[in-house]
């Protein structure tokens, strides 16, 4: 069975999450541990589940997610992973850094590794994670289904009671709908959604009562 820990990290209180099964391989997606503990926390909880990361992912390349890119990427030896339609959202991230006044703490991603597309599988111990293009929050998040058991972790497109702020760049509000109603929706009332921001959510009860997606 796979697992899904959440983290949460930095002034925007992002979550990151660690998805492992029973061979104790484990993705990493979104680091976002910005100080030097929140990383040192990262490395801990790993450790102390015994865990082996094999894969570093962002779902999209706004500067909340990719904070520890540049670390977890140099301490495990990982290249990263994102959607080709976001690279230059990562080239930004020192720029964007200035305009949100977080303080410049040097490079804070390497270059990706691999881009992935909409439909690849992402195979780790006895898990595969299915890539599903959710634009919309930003020029090209993806989202990540696991139909075994039934979750995804759905980066910044939907959130408890919400969405995906659409007015930073890239962003569009009428993407973004489609992308929940189109590609999430479909997945099953029953699915759980690992947001990246607050607390976990599921598809049947978005569909009910989210504000932004009733009678849609």
């Amino acid at each position: 069975m796979t697992e899904v820990l959440k983290l949460t990290f930095n002034p925007f209180q992002e979550n990151t999450y660690i998805v492992y099964d029973e061979t104790n391989e484990c993705v990493i997606f979104d680091p976002g541990c910005y100080t030097d503990e929140e990383k040192q926390s990262l490395v801990k909880k790993i450790e102390e589940k015994g865990l082996r990361p094999v894969r570093l992912i962002n779902t999209h390349c706004h500067i909340d997610h990719v904070f520890g890119n540049l670390f977890v990427a140099n301490h495990y030896n990982l290249g990263l992973e994102i959607h080709r339609g976001e690279l230059a959202l990562l080239k930004a991230a020192p720029q964007s850094a200035m305009f949100f006044g977080v303080p410049n703490t040097g490079p804070l991603s390497p270059e990706p590794e691999k881009f992935i597309e909409e439909g690849d599988i992402i195979e780790f111990g006895h898990t595969k994670l299915e890539a599903i293009f959710t634009p919309g929050h930003s020029p090209a998040s993806l989202s990540f289904f696991c139909e075994a058991d039934r979750f995804i972790i759905a980066g910044d497109v939907l959130f408890y009671g919400s969405i995906g702020r659409t007015d930073l760049p890239g962003g569009d509000f009428k993407t973004l709908i489609n992308s929940i109603t189109q590609k999430l929706f479909p997945l099953g009332d029953d699915v759980v959604v690992y947001s990246g921001h607050g607390s976990d959510t599921n598809i049947g009860f978005e569909r009910q009562h989210n504000p932004f997606l009733t009678g849609r």
